[in-house]
């Protein structure tokens, strides 16, 4: 299998181990055409993103352990959707974006200069 690029057209990083994330739970953002949410933004959370969020009917810090699923807090890291990253920035709630991590597929959804006012990767 090919490696996945970054929107630096690097090889990608990994996103977390600690919560494990990604679309398919390796830690980083991959995905492929499974992946309808386009699970591809590295995050870093905060707490008016995950009030955000869960004000849109995607609460992402409650623990769902049948799911396997931790509940996030602020500070964790995350494969977000590209559409709700997007969605956050137009709102002026975007958490932070970790490039090296973020695939090259969220391109489709969200511009470089977007993602890069709010990268914590890049001087």
């Amino acid at each position: 299998m090919e490696a996945s690029l970054n929107v630096l057209g690097e090889e990608l990083q990994l996103c977390s181990e600690e919560p494990k994330t990604g679309f398919f739970r390796d830690g980083c953002c991959n995905t492929d055409e499974r992946d309808r949410g386009l699970h591809t933004v590295c995050v870093i959370l905060t707490d008016d993103f995950l009030g955000f969020s869960k004000a849109r009917g995607n609460d992402l810090s409650t623990p769902r352990p049948e799911y396997n699923f931790p509940g996030l807090k602020a500070g964790d890291q995350w494969c977000l959707c590209a559409t709700r990253w997007k969605e956050a920035f137009d709102h002026q709630v975007a958490p932070r974006v970790v490039l090296q991590s973020t695939h090259v597929r969220t391109l489709d959804v969200v511009s470089i200069d977007e993602l890069k006012a709010y990268a914590i990767d890049i001087n």
